[in-house]
């Protein structure tokens, strides 16, 4: 379905000739470039995406089915990937539309003008830091299961900042695609090894339910991971700005969401089945302590590179934003590679902090999730279309369907921060705190 099916009127094709004719590609001409950006055959970049959405998501899934039960978990779980899969299709046809856009600021800029773009860029950057800080609590954890706590937890954390910033270092995607596919065979391993184990040793006295009565803000936490899994959305315009052939994206995106959705729902499922509401988030931890072991292992590459292609986003806005339309863009100056190590050096270390103070793993997806993630892969979604086809809703029935479509997957963006925002307040709040910047071991096993 190409841009014209979707009905964007005359007069947004006006506009997208005008911010096309402004900016242009945001990394302009790479004839004879020493650093080339738009290399991505569509594989590559479905490996990219792949590893970017199936990895600290898919940890917290099984806790999901413990705390709102079995059939509601399922269906949210599907029912939010298929929305998923239409929202991040309705973001290559926005990019389509405006080929200039690089990120969510230039979205946002589109959308609102110069304070569209601050905003969209600020929410962007603290979204993707946040979700850096998820991969180094989870790198301790890893490190404090694998080596039985050998020093201390904040040891761990600095480690980790360490190595994710000296891979993120590479300024072109394609060289993190290659690293990609290691990361999709790392947490596939690590889930397949988790399901056996608890298959073979599961749980005594296993209580599964259906359904479970819980209140709101429990309920809504477990709704957050779910987004947060596939929290993707946030880097697809990036993504598609190094496309050999933007038109590929959508192969790239079904390829994503039918291989994450499936790996979602069998692996909530089965850890589920055999652990009961005992289940523990990062599930890996449901394991015998040897397995749990095993498992960290194997999925350190995804730990490692998923949390670099957040860190790899979130330092190229800021270097495109300083750099576009010079020839710092597109070569090895020591001015360029200077400001990339800053920048993503930066960001690493504002990523370490979070990750030290906010110490709960589900809590931390559920903030990021309610804040940014139920924008980003829902709501914003629904502008950009409400935006293309401006003078159009009521063109004929399909377009009406559409309009209504979009209209509910921004109340679906509203209700989402909004409630979400309370729920992981109200954890953070419950939370003693004793798990803050501390040495003391914080992994499940």
């Amino acid at each position: 379905m190409d841009v014209e099916k979707h009905g964007r009127p005359d007069s947004a094709q006006r506009r997208g000739s005008k911010w096309g004719d402004k900016r242009g590609d945001p990394f302009g001409d790479e004839e004879g470039a020493e650093v080339k950006y738009r290399t991505m055959r569509w594989w590559q970049a479905s490996m990219i995406m792949i590893a970017e959405t199936i990895s600290l998501g898919i940890l917290s899934l099984p806790s999901v089915l413990a705390a709102i039960g079995m059939v509601p978990g399922i269906i949210l779980i599907a029912g939010l990937g298929i929305l998923a899969t239409y929202t991040g299709y309705v973001i290559g046809q926005f990019k389509m539309a405006y080929p200039h856009i690089h990120n969510m600021a230039d979205a946002g800029e589109v959308i609102l003008g110069a304070w569209g773009r601050e905003i969209f860029g600020a929410a962007q950057t603290i979204f993707l830091i946040f979700s850096m800080g998820s991969h180094i609590l989870t790198f301790t954890i890893a490190f404090n299961v694998i080596t039985g706590h050998a020093t201390c937890t904040i040891a761990w954390g600095v480690v980790g900042m360490v190595v994710l910033w000296i891979f993120t270092l590479p300024r072109t995607l394609k060289k993190v695609s290659y690293l990609s596919i290691a990361s999709f065979i790392s947490i596939g391993a690590a889930v397949l090894i988790t399901m056996i184990g608890v298959g073979v040793s599961p749980a005594p006295g296993l209580s599964l339910d259906a359904t479970v009565h819980t209140s709101l803000a429990k309920a809504f936490l477990s709704v957050s991971n779910i987004i947060f899994a596939y929290a993707g959305h946030v880097a697809f315009f990036s993504f598609i700005s190094e496309f050999k052939n933007p038109k590929d994206f959508p192969k790239a995106l079904f390829l994503l969401q039918i291989v994450d959705t499936s790996m979602y729902v069998i692996v909530a499922v089965v850890v589920y089945r055999y652990t009961g509401a005992k289940v523990a988030s990062p599930a890996l931890g449901s394991t015998g302590h040897l397995l749990m072991k095993v498992a960290y292992g194997i999925a350190l590459p995804t730990i490692i590179i998923a949390g670099v292609i957040y860190g790899h986003v979130a330092s190229k806005y800021v270097y495109v934003r300083i750099f576009r339309g010079t020839k710092h863009m597109s070569t090895r100056t020591w001015l360029a590679v200077g400001t990339w190590a800053a920048i993503t050096l930066t960001f690493w270390v504002i990523a370490f902090i979070i990750a030290e103070s906010i110490p709960n793993f589900n809590t931390l997806l559920a903030l990021i999730s309610s804040l940014f993630a139920s924008w980003f892969t829902y709501g914003l979604s629904g502008i950009f279309w409400l935006f293309m086809n401006w003078g159009g809703y009521t063109r004929n029935w399909k377009k009406m369907a559409l309009t209504a479509l979009n209209v509910m997957i921004v109340g679906i963006g509203v209700a989402v921060c909004g409630i979400g925002l309370y729920a992981s307040g109200k954890a953070i709040h419950d939370e003693s705190g004793n798990g803050s910047w501390t040495c003391s071991d914080n992994s499940s096993g």
